[in-house]
């Protein structure tokens, strides 16, 4: 089974104007709200690809309830831990001539809810996948994923992590089976700017070196690269397309690139698939669907 984690869930409002100004009244031209997150994304993707998840985290009131309906609306199967006080996030994301957003800060979690959290992960058995993506609310301990992995260690749980920096870093200690950067957060991690694949190959290598078994970098409109434990590196362009939305792209990717694995058991093939479904998302104003994926696919 694969388990996705999502610490700060949010109803994400999407608004598109055509011009927004900024102290006056705009109106908008199409609206759409979205129950989201990293993790949550990566499951409802799963869903779409025809693989089981179960999505964990905290939510919180009325908001919390409605992330909730929408994710089971998506056929996908929720575990979440109800705070009693606070509301889950709202998200606003401004798409105009440029875009913007404002995210909601979200509720405040105690140490009970945090443990209850802890017991849910003894459900995670041995061989399982878990999924920790994203950022840490401030409520948190800023080591919460390392704390997680250290308390699955003895498990043999395959674990993927899609976060940044320090958050990233401190965890690879803990070997996860697979991060995911994508070129410029790989490059602030080394406070450079990495402009040629070969310097993206060292930069992932060097996370490798310090623990990281796979490490998957996204690249945009330019593609990405896989270097694997066994030391072999792939790269795939991104499929022709028109870019409407590129959030969940990534989380999209991810969710392609497990759903490749346990169907064909071939971490070339996993790539591939994570490539078209990360661009199937990119490509669509909502997250990709298996059609949508294989009809890409055949372009890779």
């Amino acid at each position: 089974m694969i388990y996705t984690a999502t610490f700060n869930p949010s109803l994400d409002y999407i608004v598109q104007l055509d011009t927004f100004t900024a102290g006056a009244v705009n109106r908008t031209k199409h609206e759409r709200i979205f129950g989201g997150g990293k993790g949550i994304n990566v499951s409802i993707v799963l869903h779409n690809l025809g693989v089981d998840s179960i999505t964990l985290g905290f939510i919180a009131g009325f908001t919390g309830d409605e992330i909730e309906r929408q994710v089971k609306s998506f056929g996908c199967k929720t575990d979440f831990i109800h705070l009693s006080d606070g509301l889950s996030r709202i998200n606003v994301k401004l798409k105009a001539d440029v875009e913007s957003e404002i995210n909601g800060q979200g509720p405040e979690i105690d140490k009970t809810s945090l443990k209850a959290f802890f017991d849910k992960l003894n459900q995670i058995h041995h061989e399982d996948v878990l999924v920790l993506a994203g950022s840490i609310p401030s409520t948190l301990p800023s080591d919460i994923y390392e704390k997680i992995m250290e308390h699955l260690a003895d498990k043999s749980i395959k674990i993927v992590v899609d976060a940044t920096c320090n958050l990233l870093l401190n965890v690879l200690k803990y070997k996860p089976f697979l991060i995911k950067p994508n070129h410029h957060e790989l490059g602030e991690i080394f406070n450079t700017i990495l402009t040629t694949d070969e310097e993206i190959i060292s930069c992932a290598k060097k996370l490798q070196a310090k623990g990281a078994q796979n490490v998957l970098v996204s690249m945009a409109g330019d593609g990405a690269i896989l270097i694997t434990s066994d030391g072999k590196i792939y790269k795939s362009p991104v499929p022709k397309g028109i870019v409407k939305n590129s959030v969940g792209a990534g989380d999209s990717m991810v969710a392609g690139f497990l759903a490749g694995l346990l169907t064909t058991n071939n971490i070339e093939k996993a790539f591939k698939i994570g490539v078209a479904t990360g661009s199937a998302s990119a490509f669509s104003e909502a997250l990709a669907t298996k059609e949508e994926v294989m009809k890409l696919l055949q372009q890779l």
